[in-house]
């Protein structure tokens, strides 16, 4: 194939994505595959997978192993979200008004009618994870998180791996107000100080901030970026890493523009205009590569040391050892499936009443949700070939 540009490693990047040759593409698959089926799972194989070149590779992987990151059983998901009872929560008027606004994050050319039955469902699961803990708090830019998520793996798997992350990853962003945020954020200057003191001392003069990083780290960049290939490659990436990641992938970002940041005025409206506009075609294998180097050479608990943030700590870095040792004990799909037959074979015995009578509407109902988010998959992706059997239909509704 013609029209890409070399990446490092002997790796084409076409359109910022880098694509494994053929062979290590297999092989690839196999190692994912074989972490998916080993007992228990290896989610280190998954994540090494995850982060290195070409991420996940394709959405029928993703819905494997995005679950298995998170620690989520995919044969004990909850119930499909409903919108029953989300008008009475204090958040439902204004995540009604983000989802409105939503349009953009949806393929171009779909339908409006396919459209609506999206951001319903869209509407449905973030109030059903706000319910579900009532602790957290809604923030514009969630929203830019769920759609990605239901446009990837549908809509309950979708509430399950959001319930996850907003108790853990983006458990700093959902609290009442804004300092957990500002302390995340914190850490991006200390990082550039760290890699580029001429970089550091420019934007200090500027006094730009780091109020110009906010939406990315908030919405894991899917705000940001139109390309939704490059917002999954970020997720693969996200999911993967530690809770501070994306602010890692922000200095990476700032300093693989720094002859841009230099080259502008040196006043706060200058430097934030250029750095706020992320263009669209950024190596992003390269900037993954850097920003795991730049955790590696800098790790957080240095920089927090070091600096004024060791007088605050992130809720979601407290969190994250127990969140690694629970996702270190998941089952197989194979033994969580075998498990699940086991259950209904004693419910059968012990003669528990099959599902009720209105389950075929419900069916019908689920196969409509589903034909609209495949379209809306299959419009965002299109070179993906998308598997979708009756086992997976099962586990998304």
């Amino acid at each position: 194939m013609g029209g890409g540009r070399r990446a490092s490693g002997g790796r084409r990047e076409v359109g910022g994505r880098a694509e494994p040759p053929g062979p290590r593409r297999r092989q690839k698959l196999v190692l994912i595959h074989e972490a998916l089926r080993s007992d228990p799972v290896g989610v280190e194989a998954l994540r090494a997978a995850a982060v290195s070149a070409g991420g996940l590779l394709c959405e029928e992987v993703r819905r494997k192993v995005w679950p298995k990151l998170l620690g989520v059983d995919t044969y004990s998901l909850p119930p499909r979200p409903g919108k029953a009872t989300r008008q009475s929560h204090r958040d439902y008027g204004q995540v009604l008004l983000d989802v409105a606004r939503s349009t953009r994050r949806f393929p171009q050319g779909m339908r409006a009618e396919q459209r609506r039955v999206l951001q319903e469902q869209l509407a449905n699961l973030i109030v059903h994870v706000l319910r579900a803990h009532p602790e957290l708090h809604y923030y514009q830019g969630y929203h830019d998180i769920a759609v990605t998520l239901l446009l990837a793996v549908g809509e309950r798997l979708a509430a399950a791996l959001l319930d996850k992350l907003s108790t853990h990853h983006l458990r700093d962003f959902m609290d009442p107000t804004m300092d957990s945020t500002k302390h995340v954020l914190n850490y991006l200057m200390p990082l550039l100080r760290r890699e580029s003191s001429q970089l550091h001392d420019f934007m200090l003069r500027a006094e730009v901030g780091t109020v110009f990083a906010l939406s990315w780290l908030i919405t894991w960049y899917g705000h940001v970026l139109t390309n939704f290939h490059h917002t999954l490659r970020l997720y693969d990436f996200f999911l993967a890493s530690h809770p501070l990641m994306p602010v890692y992938f922000a200095a990476a970002v700032v300093l693989h523009r720094e002859a841009e940041v230099l080259a502008c005025d040196c006043d706060m409206p200058s430097v934030h205009q250029l750095l706020s506009r992320v263009p669209q075609d950024l190596p992003y294998e390269s900037l993954v590569a850097k920003a795991q180097e730049l955790f590696q050479r800098h790790p957080h608990c240095q920089l927090a040391r070091q600096t004024a943030l060791r007088h605050r700590s992130s809720i979601a870095v407290r969190s994250f050892a127990a969140f690694q040792q629970a996702a270190s004990r998941q089952r197989p799909d194979a033994v969580l499936r075998r498990q699940r037959l086991l259950r209904a074979g004693a419910r059968e015995a012990a003669g528990t009443p099959p599902p009720a009578a209105g389950h075929s509407a419900l069916v019908k109902a689920a196969v409509w949700g589903l034909s609209a988010t495949l379209g809306a998959v299959a419009l965002a992706v299109t070179h993906t070939a998308l598997d979708w059997g009756p086992e997976f239909l099962l586990q998304l509704f």
